[in-house]
């Protein structure tokens, strides 16, 4: 066998191997490389030995070539596989992810339906907040009115005058107060609160200066404090002075008046810095009040007209109590002449009783006379006693 006939030999096991993975082809083509170059070394001459070494090569080719018929096999079976185990992979996967495509469905419907819940809440709560900024602005703007009427003179002593009249109409029946009533002697208080009928009626002042005040909460500096502080203090006592004057009639009105002051938070600066100022307007019998004490003075002064009237009443009640009285004791006495009279009555039919039977025997007599003729029948019916 030549060298050629070899080579042949080698080469057509690995055609006929057809398509093999790449480590067969790679481990084929280096036995046959190796075969070649072993063949290439060797002397031509020899031949026994030649043969000899050249069935040993075929023999080991023939393993090889087993061997990797086998592992052939064994990669073609572990191809299988694998393609059996990506397929249950590839089902495994797609059923997961059909799975979790549910899932995650669900959860965006979910999720969907609770941001729908959530922007409906978030809606309401806006609309209030809405409605509470509309609020907020109206009565910013009411403060701004505010601060305009209490800027202005006239239209703050409008204002203090109103808040007093809402209170004392709240508090008070309509017949118990008089807004702007005459006093004898010609002055006009913003209010007169009745105290009964006996009772003389309190007057009350709302015009309260509040320039100076503002001016006091208004300083920067402590000279300027100071100097509203002075101007405060005097104007309190000028106002509370004039209402002592105006106002406090002996005999025709209360000892005391009041002074409204229409702010609880002015009023507990007044008590805070100008106590001076308050005790002066006490000595002049001038009371400062805000609102609460205010409607507290009025609820006192409707207590006491209560219990003005109500002794009024019981007055009236003993004079009625009194009247009614004297009319059971005339009843009485003529009760008793009528009584007299029925017995002096009683006395004159029994009388009348007795003469009656008295002529009735008399007749009964004169008629048994005998006379000589028919005789009369006797007479019968008599009288019965009066019971």
């Amino acid at each position: 066998m030549t060298r050629d006939d070899l080579l042949a030999l080698l080469a057509e096991p690995l055609v006929h191997l057809g398509p093999l993975p790449v480590p067969g082809w790679a481990a084929g083509l280096a036995l046959l490389l190796a075969t070649a170059v072993l063949l290439r070394r060797r002397p031509r001459a020899g031949g026994a030995a030649s043969g000899a070494e050249l069935d040993a090569a075929l023999a080991r080719l023939d393993a090889i070539l087993a061997s990797q018929a086998e592992t052939n096999g064994r990669v073609h079976a572990m191809a299988e596989h694998l393609g059996a185990r990506q397929s249950d992979l590839a089902r495994a996967v797609s059923e997961r992810l059909d799975g979790m495509t549910a899932r995650v469905g669900q959860t965006l419907r979910d999720s969907a339906g609770q941001t729908g819940a959530s922007l409906s809440v978030l809606a309401e709560r806006l609309a209030v907040i809405d409605r509470a900024q509309s609020e907020i602005r109206d009565l910013a703007g009411e403060m701004v009115r505010l601060q305009d009427i209490l800027s202005d003179k006239q239209a703050r002593g409008a204002f203090g005058e109103g808040r007093m009249r809402s209170i004392v109409a709240d508090a008070l029946p309509a017949s118990a107060y008089a807004f702007n009533a005459p006093l004898p002697n010609g002055k006009r208080p913003d209010c007169l609160v009745s105290m009964g009928r006996e009772v003389p009626p309190l007057a009350i002042d709302a015009k309260f200066p509040l320039e100076a005040f503002l001016a006091f909460r208004e300083a920067d500096t402590e000279d300027a404090r100071t100097l509203a502080a002075r101007r405060v203090a005097r104007d309190m006592e000028v106002h509370a002075r004039a209402i002592s004057e105006k106002y406090l009639l002996p005999g025709r009105t209360q000892e005391v008046a009041l002074m409204f002051v229409p702010s609880e938070s002015v009023f507990a600066d007044l008590h805070e810095h100008f106590p001076d100022a308050l005790e002066r307007a006490q000595r002049l019998r001038v009371l400062v009040v805000s609102p609460s004490l205010l409607l507290l003075a009025l609820q006192l002064a409707r207590s006491i007209c209560k219990d003005a009237r109500m002794r009024e009443e019981a007055h009236r009640i003993q004079r009625e109590v009194a009247l009614i009285a004297e009319d059971v004791e005339r009843l009485a006495g003529r009760v008793t002449g009528l009584q007299t009279h029925f017995g002096q009555a009683l006395r004159d039919i029994e009388a009348i009783v007795v003469s009656a039977e008295k002529l009735r025997r008399r007749g009964i007599r004169v008629a048994e006379i005998d006379v000589g003729e028919a005789p009369v029948a006797p007479i019968e019916r008599g009288f019965a006693p009066a019971e």
